[in-house]
């Protein structure tokens, strides 16, 4: 069942609704990137000296260029993990177009729903984006010691983060926060597998920028076959 939601998000891939908040997703990430990205060189450069004096007279230069390079990759490199979840953070502040996308083509018959707050929908986003980043940093560390379990752990991880956060935020719309905290407990099992799912294509380049966007309309699926019986909020 899974995988038939997995596939009815991928056929709807193409509508303009869901385009858009690709953009607007990746569009923000790439600023946060850039903005860190410059914030880290600056603090290098101001922490790093222009050159060192060595003993016999001589002098090390250009230290300061060279740790800003080095900040620079160490920063991109850092993204390579962390780029698709901050893309899945900041496209949750625009889950509702998605949703509403999937819900007027497959589900015409449901109730209109008034959408969640903004200031809601930011402050879970924002605090997911926290703990995507210190989960998937704790997991970068640990990487290291997994050593070819470290596939493993990332599924794993990044598996529990995703289903967490696209079904929290998909079911919020209907039932408020505590009723998405509730169902989210009631279908724990098929929730994690469904994140393992949208993790697949995380390994592929190009392809995994598109996760947030599959992965918000595949967890719509998922929430409305999983609580079919369930009262909803109107």
């Amino acid at each position: 069942m899974i995988l038939s939601d997995f596939a009815k998000a991928i056929g709807q891939m193409t509508d303009r609704r869901f385009l858009r908040v690709l953009l607007l997703g990746l569009g923000l990430t790439v600023l946060l990137l850039i903005a860190v990205t410059a914030g880290f060189v600056w603090l290098v450069e101001w922490l790093v000296p222009d050159s060192v004096a060595l003993p016999f007279g001589l002098s090390l230069g250009h230290l300061d260029a060279v740790a800003s390079i080095a900040s620079v990759l160490a920063v991109l490199g850092l993204s390579v993990f962390l780029m698709v979840p901050v893309a899945a953070a900041f496209t949750g502040i625009f889950l509702d177009d998605v949703a509403e996308a999937v819900e007027a083509r497959h589900y015409p018959w449901l109730a209109p729903v008034a959408g969640t707050p903004f200031v809601v929908t930011l402050r879970d986003a924002l605090g997911f984006l926290c703990v995507v980043i210190a989960v998937n940093l704790v997991a970068l560390i640990l990487y290291f010691f997994v050593g070819p379990f470290a596939p493993i752990l990332f599924w794993v991880v990044n598996g529990y983060l995703l289903g967490r956060e696209y079904f929290q935020l998909v079911a919020l719309r209907r039932v408020g926060p505590a009723g998405a905290r509730a169902a989210r407990r009631r279908h724990a099992g098929q929730i994690w597998l469904a994140g393992v799912l949208m993790v697949a294509p995380l390994s592929v380049p190009i392809l995994n920028l598109f996760v947030p966007i599959l992965g918000a309309a595949t967890f719509t699926h998922l929430y409305h076959r999983l609580e079919s019986g369930t009262p909803r909020r109107g």
